[in-house]
């Protein structure tokens, strides 16, 4: 039994010799190295264009349409990429947009994906163009190894950093906690290795974050919905947002063991004060509006203890009702009872928490990720389908995991969620429109060619080197030597220039 030979386009051939003719012969070799090299070239120019669409998405934040966390979760989502992937994907999206000298390489199919994702961890718009020309002759390969050592030489140690460590830290106007913290090398690693364990991402390496200069914020700066107008994470290897949220598990946890330990708990705990409303839902009626049960609400401050719709942290700002409700999913509950005048008649007894084994089933059934489509979080909270403070039992029928993002998103934008025949959740908008646990992707003519501008050869994307030893030492000396020859001609430029103007 024979098996044919795969069918070429335009390479079909017919051969006679002695009355036997072969049809569909296999193409020769230098054939398929020409059309694998442009081939090549086309992904280059067409992953440009790809990321550069990507990045005026993200500046635009159209994924915040979709209520997602970030573009990274969009692009998982809607693109079916893996998540560290599309997180590479938006850092090099990112980057791209200040360096216009490695994004033209890049545009004209002379420069892979890998090259400059490498040189994009390390490029500045200052030194764009002269990274662009050293990685030129490189392969890929090469570029990665010279810019992990780029990074090693320009992390200086500074002695003077442990006379400059501080803690700053002040309330914004809207209650929220804004810190800074300077630590000296050998502390700032013990507190981010602390962190990075909390957030359970030690599992592989992480890179220093080049593109965030010295003083700037920070562009992935975690809210808590894209629809409620608040910067939400980008994605570094190890996004700050979730060393924020690791921050937070350490300081709960060493007061969760002093709690556990104290002759007085209280002193320990974070208490929330929140009126009947809020829990209800009631809450998101304007606070001038005075409860139907209730005429004499109006007649008392928001603050007062007796007031329906209080709700704020003890002795601090007030907190949203959403934020609330989220929190009554987990936190421990305790009722008082004022009278008219806000003076305290009955304490109650704290509503018990889903159990351990309750726990271990929610995360077991739901792979302990968050079930909101497009996001694949780990850091999750239990969350009632049908709210508790609306009657819904704590059973595992009732609930799922959320992340703390899409935990707040749900109470906050009214989030229709029901059990799936297939095991999973089906989630609704409050526009009723239907949230896919994974998109189709649209139907494409393939020609890939159409995709971008750039005139592709099979050469175009072969690196312009002869495949000579690479000395990495002599690399990176260059390219700091050059760097500093640059700075001095600008500092002789800028004393040269005042003198020639007077004269």
């Amino acid at each position: 039994m024979s098996v044919p030979a795969p069918n070429f386009e335009h390479m079909s051939e017919l051969e006679v010799s002695e009355g036997i003719s072969t049809v569909d012969a296999a193409p020769p070799l230098e054939w398929l190295e020409t059309q694998i090299c442009e081939l090549a070239g086309h992904l280059a120019a067409a992953t440009c264009r790809f990321l550069v669409l990507l990045g005026d998405f993200d500046a635009r934040r159209g994924w915040a349409e979709w209520d997602l966390p970030s573009c990274s979760a969009w692009l998982s989502w809607k693109c079916q990429l893996a998540s560290g992937t599309a997180r590479e994907h938006v850092r090099v999206a990112r980057a791209m947009r200040a360096l216009p000298a490695i994004t033209a390489e890049f545009t004209a199919g002379r420069m892979s994906y890998a090259k400059v994702r490498a040189l994009s961890r390390i490029a500045t718009p200052e030194n764009d163009a002269d990274l662009a020309e050293i990685a030129g002759p490189m392969t890929a390969s090469q570029v990665e190894r010279f810019a992990r050592a780029h990074r090693q030489v320009s992390q200086a140690d500074d002695d003077a950093a442990y006379a400059e460590r501080r803690v700053r830290w002040h309330l914004e106007d809207d209650g929220s906690l804004a810190m800074s913290v300077r630590l000296p090398p050998a502390e700032g690693a013990v507190v981010l290795q602390a962190l990075r364990a909390a957030a359970r991402d030690l599992e592989y390496p992480h890179d220093v974050p080049a593109e965030t200069p010295a003083g700037a914020t920070a562009p992935d700066q975690k809210g808590t919905a894209a629809r409620m107008g608040t910067p939400v994470a980008d994605d570094q290897p190890v996004a700050r947002t979730s060393l924020a949220d690791a921050l937070v598990d350490i300081a709960g946890a060493f007061l969760a063991g002093k709690i556990a330990s104290a002759s007085n708990p209280d002193i320990y705990q974070v208490i929330v004060h929140v009126g009947q409303d809020v829990l209800t839902g009631y809450a998101d009626v304007p606070a001038e509006t005075p409860a139907a049960d209730d005429p004499d609400a109006d007649a008392r401050s928001i603050g007062h203890p007796a007031h329906p719709r209080r709700c704020h942290i003890e002795d601090g700002p007030a907190i949203s009702p959403a934020t609330v409700r989220r929190m009554a999913c987990q936190a421990a509950l305790s009722w008082m009872l004022h009278d008219h005048d806000g003076s305290l008649l009955d304490v109650g007894r704290r509503h018990r928490r889903p159990t351990a084994a309750q726990r271990r089933a929610v995360r077991e059934r739901d792979r302990g990720r968050c079930q909101f489509p497009g996001c694949q979080s780990r850091r999750t909270d239990i969350h009632h389908i049908l709210f508790w403070s609306r009657g819904g039992l704590t059973n595992l029928i009732n609930m799922m995991l959320l992340c703390e993002a899409h935990h707040v998103i749900v109470h906050s934008l009214g989030y229709l969620i029901a059990p799936d025949p297939g095991g999973g959740f089906t989630f609704t908008r409050p526009d009723g429109t239907p949230m896919p646990a994974s998109p189709q992707l649209p139907v494409t003519d393939g020609d890939i060619a159409a995709s971008h501008d750039a005139a592709i050869a099979p050469g175009t994307i072969v690196a312009s080197g002869y495949g000579d030893r690479f000395d990495l030492h002599q690399t990176i000396w260059a390219c700091f030597a050059n760097a500093r020859i640059a700075e001095e001609r600008r500092a002789r430029d800028d004393a040269i220039t005042p003198r020639s103007t007077v004269q």
